[in-house]
Formats: C-alpha cells, sequence, structure tokens
C-alpha cells in the first residue's frame, strides 16, 4: 500500500521529464504553426519572373507544416496534455532572397528544437513505455521532412 521513497522519487522524476517534455512538444506545434503562415503569406508576396515556382513550393512546404502540426497535436494527446493555440514569431521579408533566407533560418531553428525534443524523449523512455514508440516515430518524421525543407530552401538560393 505505502510506496517506498525510491518508487514516490521515480514518479516525481517521470512527471517532471513528462512537463519538459510537454512544454517542448507545445513549443514545437507553435513553430508550426508560425511556418505555415509565414510560408502562406510569403506565397502571397513572391513577384517575378519565377515566382509561379516559388509559390508552389512554399505552399507544398505550409501544407507539410500543417501536417506537422497533427502530428505534434496527436503527441500531446497520447501524453493527455492540452496543444497550444499560440505561435512562435513570425518573419517579414522582403523579395524572394529574403523570403529564402528567413525561411531556411527558421527551419533550422525548429530542426534543433525538435532534436532536443527526440533527446529528452530518450530521456524517458522507460517511463514512456506505452508512449515512446508513437511519439519517437512522429517526432523522427517531422525532423526527416524539415530537413528536405532545409535542402530545398538551400538548392532555391
Amino acid at each position: 500500500m505505502f510506496k517506498s521513497t525510491a518508487d514516490i522519487l521515480s514518479q516525481v522524476n517521470f512527471m517532471t521529464k513528462k512537463t519538459e517534455l510537454v512544454a517542448m512538444l507545445n513549443k514545437a506545434l507553435e513553430l508550426e504553426h508560425a511556418a505555415r503562415i509565414q510560408y502562406l503569406t510569403h506565397a502571397e508576396l513572391v513577384k517575378g519572373q519565377v515566382a509561379d515556382e516559388f509559390i508552389a513550393r512554399f505552399k507544398e512546404i505550409a501544407g507539410d507544416e500543417e501536417k506537422h502540426e497533427g502530428m505534434f497535436r496527436e503527441c500531446l494527446s497520447i501524453l493527455d496534455a492540452e496543444p497550444s493555440m499560440g505561435i512562435a514569431p513570425t518573419h517579414r521579408a522582403e523579395g524572394i532572397l529574403q523570403m529564402l533566407e528567413v525561411n531556411l533560418k527558421d527551419e533550422r531553428g525548429a530542426v534543433d528544437h525538435y532534436r532536443k525534443i527526440y533527446e529528452k524523449m530518450k530521456e524517458a523512455k522507460e517511463e514512456l513505455k506505452y508512449e515512446y514508440e508513437f511519439i519517437e516515430h512522429k517526432v523522427r518524421h517531422v525532423i526527416q521532412e524539415e530537413e528536405e525543407h532545409i535542402l530545398e530552401l538551400k538548392t532555391l538560393q
């Protein structure tokens, strides 16, 4: 009936890891909200002879970001956590080169954050034994797609 001190400390440690992971996943969700809005706005602002190519690609990436939002919401749901309705800062850009530069910087920042989530998950693997594989798969998938965006944006520069 009574829990040992070790059991209580383990429970507290897990709750701390879960709280940190939820906060990191919510920040990821906010980054994806911002990225989608930013790409759609940039798609409307592109001008010039090659505008159609950039408009199409920005809209396609915005669609990927929307899928990532859903994946992060699923991760939060499986952890019984409320998803954020917030949005990370967005960045204005003038001209296609600046749009590419701004989006490339933001994609790199997002990947860096998602890798931290991945590391935090590995720390909590034992405690997340019924959730770990699901969340790990989603986060790894998002990282791979965001890295693809980085490579494409670099190619478009």
